[in-house]
């Protein structure tokens, strides 16, 4: 492939036509895919769903093929590439063995892609990633509160409500209810109240030191993170504007010298003339 041709290729694979249409692709291909979970819509169709997939993994097959004409070795370095790559030949290879439904599956995932084309999202997901270290933190000291509550729990209400504290086991997803707040208080909560008043401080400094302190935690982390992303590219918008106002004074400083040297070499011919 000539340079002219291949800069060809480069300009068409990055622009911005082909981006949307591979994103609405993306999102056509998992509204499809969604749709082949309803038996009313899918058997009566099926041919045509079976035909339209095949389109758009060709469609997705070609867009790899280029990017790799394009980008190269530098292709396999990004993580969404490689998870496209895998997706794709795979649903090829594999297309026509019990393994592809699987893959199909996964290919709808490719819609997260889209999350690198809208800067606010990107800032979001990165500050979650950047957060993960805390999160892990976070979880491990809830891990800790969750056994230590599990434990008291089924100590004190065995014997009051069984089928919420019979056990460890059921005692941890009794916990994990009340930690999502989800109908803790009337069917959970009252009737041991009933029999033990003071159940209620096991209850409520539970759902304190889980619900409210350690989500509002991870909230906070994920927050600041954010804000540090978002001060970062301010700066970086403010250095990209002194540099442009450096600019803009050079370009001035040029034309002002070549306004000078004009007139100099007016100068010089008007002296010359005479």
């Amino acid at each position: 492939m000539t340079r002219d041709n291949q800069n060809i290729l480069a300009s068409f694979v990055k622009s911005n036509g082909f981006t949307y249409f591979i994103t609405g692709l993306i999102v056509f291909n998992a509204i499809l895919i969604g749709l082949e979970t309803f038996d009313s819509i899918y058997t009566p169709y099926e041919g045509l769903f079976f035909w339209i997939d095949i389109i758009i993994l060709l469609i997705f097959l070609i867009e790899v093929v280029l990017e790799i004409i394009v980008y190269k070795k530098r292709y396999f370095m990004n993580g969404w590439n490689i998870f496209d790559f895998i997706i794709i030949v795979g649903s090829i290879i594999l297309y026509s063995t019990p393994f592809v439904s699987v893959l199909r599956i996964f290919r709808v995932l490719r819609i997260m892609r889209t999350i690198t084309a809208v800067p606010s999202l990107r800032r979001v997901v990165t500050a979650l990633f950047m957060a993960i270290p805390t999160i892990t933190s976070v979880m491990l000291i809830m891990a800790i509160i969750f056994y230590v509550y599990a434990i008291l729990g089924t100590s004190f209400y065995r014997d009051i409500s069984p089928d919420f504290f019979g056990n460890l086991h059921l005692t941890f997803i009794t916990l994990f209810q009340i930690f999502t707040l989800e109908s803790w208080a009337s069917g959970i909560f009252r009737p041991i109240f009933a029999e033990a008043p003071w159940s209620w401080l096991y209850f409520i400094s539970f759902i304190v030191v889980t619900t409210f302190i350690m989500i509002n935690l991870i909230v906070g982390e994920i927050v600041n993170n954010a804000q540090k992303i978002s001060e970062g590219i301010e700066g970086e918008t403010d250095e990209i504007k002194e540099d442009t106002t450096e600019i803009k004074e050079d370009t001035s400083e040029i034309k002002e010298m070549r306004r000078e040297l004009a007139e100099i070499k007016d100068l010089i011919k008007s002296q010359n003339m005479k």
